[in-house]
C-alpha cells in the first residue's frame, strides 16, 4: 500500500502518550492459553458495541492508563500510516456521501495502549479494534496489528488498513442510520436471532471496506499489487468459525456474530469489485 507522504487525518485522538494528538501531517506531538483467551474475546466482543443494548463501562470517556509512555519508532510509523489510512477513508466517504447529497460527517479515531474507556464500555487488547456509536469514535490498541499477523496470521499493510476500514464503516453505517435500525431490531430478538442481524451488520461492514478499497485505489493510486489478497486473508482469518477453532472450539454457528471467514471474504470481494454501496444489501439478502 502507498501511503507515506500523503495527508494525515486530524481527527486522531492519541492517548498513546499524555493526550497527545496527530494533526494533518501525521504525528505531532504468552502464551497459548492467553492467545485462546484473546481469540474468544474477540468472537463475541469484537466490532459488537455498536449493537449494544445502552451498555456502558468505566467511567466515561476520556480516561487512560499510560500517560506519560514514551512512544518508540514503531508506534510512531503506526502511528502516521493509520492516521494517513484514516484520511483516505474521509476522502472517499465524503465523496461517495456527496453523490446522494449527504455531508459526511467523519468518525474520530483513539489511539491507545493497554487500555482506555469509551461510553460503550473498557477497551483494550482483548476487545479488539471496535466503533462507538455513543462518541463516534473508532477505538484501536495497535498492538493488534502485530497480533494479526503474528497470531492470526494477516500480513500486510492492508491488512491492517482493512480493519481500520472496517471500524469505519460502522461509522457510515451508523451516519445512514442503519445501526440505529439493527439496534431496535436486536432489542425484540431472540439470542439467536440477535446474532444473526449481527453477522450481517458485520458482512456489510467488510462490504463498505471492499467499496472503499475500490475507491482509494482509484482516487489515490494507493493499491499495490497483492494488497486486495492482503485484505482478504485478513477477512477470512477473522471470520467466526475460524476463530472459534483456533481457541480449540467447535464452530457454533447461532453464536457467530460476524461470519464465516468465507462470507466475510465474499463480501469483501462483492464491495471491491462493484465499488457501489448499493452492492452491500447485507440486511435485505436473502442468503449471505
Amino acid at each position: 500500500m502507498r501511503w507515506q507522504g500523503r495527508r494525515g487525518s486530524s481527527n486522531i485522538e492519541d492517548r498513546r502518550r499524555s493526550g497527545s494528538r496527530m494533526g494533518g501531517g501525521g504525528i505531532q506531538i504468552g502464551g497459548l492459553g492467553l492467545v485462546a483467551v484473546v481469540l474468544i474475546g474477540w468472537v463475541l466482543g469484537v466490532d459488537v458495541t455498536p449493537l449494544l443494548n445502552g451498555t456502558t463501562g468505566g467511567s466515561g470517556d476520556g480516561e487512560w492508563t499510560q500517560e506519560g509512555a514514551e512512544l518508540t519508532e514503531h508506534d510512531i510509523q503506526v502511528g502516521e500510516f493509520v492516521s494517513v489510512t484514516l484520511a483516505d477513508t474521509e476522502e472517499v466517504w465524503a465523496g461517495i456521501f456527496a453523490e446522494t447529497g449527504i455531508a459526511y460527517d467523519p468518525a474520530t479515531l483513539v489511539l491507545f495502549k493497554g487500555v482506555t474507556q469509551s461510553p460503550c464500555g473498557g477497551a483494550s487488547g482483548a476487545t479488539g479494534p471496535f466503533y462507538c456509536p455513543g462518541d463516534n469514535k473508532v477505538y484501536l490498541d495497535t498492538a493488534f496489528f502485530d497480533t494479526l499477523e503474528q497470531q492470526l496470521g494477516a500480513k500486510g499493510d492492508f491488512a491492517a488498513a482493512y480493519v481500520i476500514a472496517h471500524e469505519v464503516a460502522h461509522h457510515v453505517q451508523n451516519e445512514l442510520g442503519i445501526l440505529g435500525e439493527a439496534h431496535q431490531m436486536r432489542a425484540q430478538a431472540s439470542e439467536a436471532q440477535s446474532n444473526a442481524i449481527s453477522v450481517r451488520i458485520e458482512l456489510q461492514a467488510d462490504c463498505f471496506s471492499g467499496v472503499f478499497a475500490n475507491h482509494a485505489g482509484a482516487r489515490f493510486g494507493s493499491i499495490e499489487p497483492g494488497d486486495i489478497a492482503e485484505a482478504m486473508n485478513a477477512a477470512r482469518q477473522i471470520g467466526d468459525d475460524t476463530l472459534q477453532r483456533s481457541a480449540g472450539r467447535v464452530p457454533m454457528p447461532h453464536t457467530f456474530t460476524h461470519g464465516t471467514s468465507e462470507q466475510r471474504e465474499d463480501w469483501f470481494r462483492r464491495g471491491y469489485e462493484s465499488g457501489q454501496i448499493e452492492a452491500c444489501d447485507t440486511i435485505g439478502a436473502r442468503s449471505l
